[in-house]
């Protein structure tokens, strides 16, 4: 049977079970979301690539990189916007330090935040761009500088043909 009341406290018990298992960090449920992500690799001007997951449906993007315990050096996070915005970021449940790089429509870096730490308690700082942009992506702290990677620089990525 399928009344309202059981496929509530089914999305309840389901929604628990998905949170209880993302508090590990690189346990199942994140190793799991990971895996639901399409991937992109990232070339910096430089020619050192990365894989980054792709965040572009607002879930994929709320959720980010949260409770996650490590981000190895070559692996990132890459935020899809269906406009060019001055998007805001914050840190909320986010374990690891990230870089956080804000691309126009050109992929052209037009702000960066560096060793951006993780928030555990409210209230959260958010980073924000003082200029519009398409893409954000998501980087262990560190990455920038230890790349060279500066504002007016144009990363290379294709996007996958279809949303996920």
């Amino acid at each position: 049977m399928h009344s309202p009341l059981a496929f509530a406290v089914a999305s309840l018990v389901g929604t628990a079970l998905v949170i209880a298992g993302d508090t590990q960090g690189a346990g199942p449920a994140s190793q799991a979301q990971s895996a639901t992500l399409s991937q992109v690799t990232v070339t910096y001007p430089n020619g050192t690539r990365l894989l980054a997951e792709v965040a572009d449906t607002p879930a994929k993007r709320a959720s980010g990189l949260m409770f996650r315990d490590r981000l190895d050096p070559d692996r990132g996070m890459l935020f899809v916007f269906e406009e060019a915005d001055e998007w805001s970021f914050w840190m909320k449940n986010t374990k690891v330090p990230l870089d956080i790089l804000w691309l126009g429509p050109d992929k052209r870096i037009v702000y960066i935040e560096e060793n951006v730490p993780g928030c555990r308690q409210d209230p959260c700082p958010q980073y924000k761009s003082n200029k519009k942009a398409l893409y954000v992506l998501e980087l262990l702290a560190g990455t920038a500088k230890r790349e060279k990677l500066v504002k007016g620089m144009t990363l290379q990525f294709n996007l996958p043909k279809e949303k996920n």
